[in-house]
């Protein structure tokens, strides 16, 4: 029963790793379009204000 209880919290650790992995990369996708849209949102307010 032991063994059977190990290797279903080893089982299930792997799992929770993985999504861990995988929300990790989420947020540094969902940082570097942040970065990207302010940058792009600053250089526009920059061309505006400079065509006047």
């Amino acid at each position: 029963m032991k063994k059977i209880s190990l290797l279903l919290m080893a089982i299930g650790a792997s799992f929770m790793l993985q999504s861990c992995e995988l929300v990790e990369g989420i947020f540094k996708a969902g940082m570097w379009w942040a970065f990207f849209l302010v940058a792009l949102v600053v250089i526009g307010l920059f061309w505006l204000l400079r065509r006047k």
